[in-house]
């Protein structure tokens, strides 16, 4: 009687182990047999995204005038060197900063075209803004009198319908309207008024200050997307102050720069068109600079 249930425990065993080996092939199977992980699609590259910082008039036509009479090129400038030097940080190393020397009607289309000829992959154009004459009151400042409105301030975006994409350029400008709202940054809302006459804008998006300004030649023809910040009001005596600020530039370049990141990202989970133009490299001339060592 021993022998048999010596026999039955090995039988068990055995049988015991074949099950196992089995379960185990099958689910060795299984997983074989399942569909690979699809791969992510490429995220944006920043080292191959190509932004086009555009510095707002020329050193011989300067703009609108401060109330303190400063030029707004020079804020223009300033502002400018500071968003291209951050997006060359942030990994955006083919950054251009356009200047340009060409003040007259014809320098605005060299803009778009030079921006249209590398390509580049995003337009955008730095301003700083002012107001009708009728709306200004007279201050003396240094012994001189002086033209000022301390009326509105703020920052405002604008985009065309007539770009090359026009749907990119509002993404875009949202996307920046949104990053300036989150560091307190409020934008004007005057250019909605019936007072601005000629200068009345269709308000695109109320939430982020983007403005429709569909005749301006540099976001017009200009076939990447394409966005005009106005970074503030220097006719506003207070506004021009703080936009001499090193803080206030930093605050607008951060978030030019976080809207570039968002933007690129989106960007990259599509596939891009193909390009109409030719890949020329810039010459010296062009008034296009490298990135600032």
């Amino acid at each position: 009687m021993r022998y048999p249930r010596f026999i039955g425990a090995i039988a068990f065993i055995a049988l015991s182990m074949m099950l196992s080996h089995a379960a185990l092939n099958s689910a060795l199977g299984e997983a074989s047999s399942a569909p690979a992980a699809k791969p992510k699609k490429p995220e944006c590259n920043p080292a191959t995204f190509q932004v086009v910082v555009d510095v707002g008039h020329t050193e011989e036509k300067v703009g609108a005038r401060s109330a303190r009479g400063a030029g707004e090129y020079e804020f223009n400038l300033r502002l400018a060197k500071r968003i291209e030097q951050d997006l060359v940080a942030a990994g955006f190393a083919k950054t251009m900063l356009m200047i340009t020397t060409d003040w007259k009607r014809t320098g605005l289309a060299t803009r778009a075209e030079r921006a249209n000829r590398l390509p580049a992959d995003l337009f955008l154009s730095i301003h700083h803004d002012s107001v009708p004459d009728r709306f200004l009151e007279k201050w003396e400042y240094e012994g001189e009198e002086r033209g000022y409105s301390d009326r509105f301030k703020g920052h405002s975006l604008f985009v065309s319908i007539d770009n090359g994409d026009y749907k990119g350029s509002v993404q875009f400008g949202k996307l920046l309207g949104k990053q300036l709202k989150e560091r307190g940054l409020a934008y004007t809302p005057h250019y909605t008024e019936k007072f601005m006459g000629s200068r009345r804008r269709v308000l695109v998006d109320p939430e982020t200050g983007v403005y429709r300004y569909d005749q301006l030649i540099v976001l017009k023809s200009t076939k990447m997307p394409a966005v005009l910040l106005e970074a503030g009001s220097i006719i506003n005596r207070d506004e021009e102050l703080e936009l001499r600020w090193p803080e206030r530039r930093a605050l607008i370049s951060e978030s030019a720069v976080d809207a570039v990141i968002d933007f690129c990202a989106l960007r990259g989970r599509r596939l891009r068109p193909i390009a109409t133009t030719q890949h020329a490299r810039p010459a010296k001339r062009s008034g296009l600079l490298p990135r600032t060592q």
